[in-house]
């Protein structure tokens, strides 16, 4: 049986807008409604540090602390499994404020007992968002969406941030012993060899995440097309030269092809002061199914309708990787909807057995979301909504 991890507390201290906050929940359907600015945004970040990363945001740290707070801040979480497969279990992350002799940190406990990292999190809680940023991820650069990528593997795999950290640092190194090469007029090839087995080795590994979750996505996609559905299937694949080297070669053959490119391309990459092929340049190629089109060259409407079908779908899938429903988080989403895909969307998500939070300025339009817990959310407060 899928674990199906429910929020039960939430409470946030020095948090952007809050100076406190002890929010009990009953396991339901969040819904968060206030006027634009209240910080409706902010709770819904807060839980999107649960994972490794930045949040849903992608900000600076210290930007998270409250204006008027010492530099920290503190977001802790009462999560039970609605299965009751497991103990309930309580996480806590924040930034640690400077004391004078160490810099601010990020911490992470599990249990109140320190844990390395936001990975750690994993093995209770996985986690799945969609925001007005991503708006524009099918027609936006290409960097949006392999972002938007490794999220989706991030979720399943904790150990895939790591990897593709590691990969950037090693094509910075493999840059500059190119550079230095250049300048020098005599290139060390023993320090190129180095840095390119390194390149290879990091990069079939992350290509090769890569195109595992997309494929087991489009087969995911595939068993639950509806061609009813409001929300209409994207057929998706990834598109690259080293995931076309994990899709047609074993991982060491692969790694070799990989490394035979890097050799080829040395004088072209010094010259341009950058690694020319790599997972660091894929591309998730995204296509509205119905209409055999580019999602780029959709409506806005339908981009917007194919968005959350694919964000709905990676919520499944990580159910189906992991055993564990992900956490949902909605950020005003449903405004954009008129009442039939809303009624819709409302449906998918009860399906999915993950805990839903959504936000949105007016309540009115929940209304079709059955059983769900409401909240009004004003400037540094959360309270029932009457």
């Amino acid at each position: 049986m899928d674990r199906r991890p429910r929020v039960r507390r939430l409470v946030l201290g020095d948090y952007r807008s809050y100076p406190a906050l002890d929010l009990p929940l009953s396991g339901a359907p969040v819904v968060l409604a206030g006027h634009n600015g209240a910080g409706k945004t902010n709770l819904l970040e807060a839980l999107s540090f649960f994972t490794p990363g930045r949040g849903f945001r992608r900000a600076e740290l210290a930007e998270c602390a409250r204006d008027a707070g010492q530099g920290g801040w503190a977001v802790s979480v009462a999560v039970e499994d609605a299965s009751q497969a497991v103990e309930a279990v309580q996480l806590g992350t924040g930034l640690e404020p400077p004391d004078g002799v160490t810099a601010a940190s990020r911490r992470c406990r599990i249990d109140r007992a320190a844990v390395p990292s936001a990975k750690g999190f994993a093995e209770h809680l996985r986690v799945v968002w969609l925001t007005p940023a991503m708006d524009g991820l099918f027609a936006g650069p290409s960097s949006e969406r392999r972002r938007f990528l490794d999220r989706i593997v991030l979720t399943v795999d904790s150990e895939h941030g790591t990897r593709v950290s590691a990969l950037e640092r090693a094509l910075r190194n493999r840059n500059r012993v190119l550079e230095e090469g250049r300048q020098s007029g005599r290139l060390d090839a023993a320090w190129a060899e180095a840095a390119e087995r390194e390149v290879a080795s990091l990069g079939v590994a992350v290509a090769a995440a890569r195109h595992e979750t997309v494929t087991r996505l489009a087969a995911l996609i595939a068993v639950h097309r509806d061609p009813a559905s409001p929300f209409p299937w994207a057929d998706v694949s990834v598109v690259g030269g080293v995931e076309a080297l994990v899709a047609n070669h074993p991982a060491l053959d692969a790694e070799d092809r990989y490394r035979a490119l890097l050799r080829d391309t040395r004088s072209r990459d010094a010259a341009a002061g950058r690694t020319s092929i790599g997972p660091h340049l894929s591309d998730l190629a995204v296509r509205h199914g119905p209409k055999d089109a580019e999602a780029a060259r959709s409506s806005t409407g339908e981009q917007k309708a194919l968005l959350v079908g694919l964000v709905l779908a990676s919520a499944r899938l990580v159910t189906a990787m992991s055993g564990i429903a992900p956490l949902v988080l909605l950020d005003e989403i449903a405004a954009h909807f008129d009442p039939v895909r809303r009624e819709a969307l409302y449906a998918e998500l009860q399906a999915l057995g993950g805990h839903v939070f959504m936000t949105g300025a007016d309540p009115a339009l929940f209304a079709e979301l059955r059983g769900a817990e409401r909240f009004e959310v004003v400037p540094g407060a959360v309270r029932p909504a009457g």
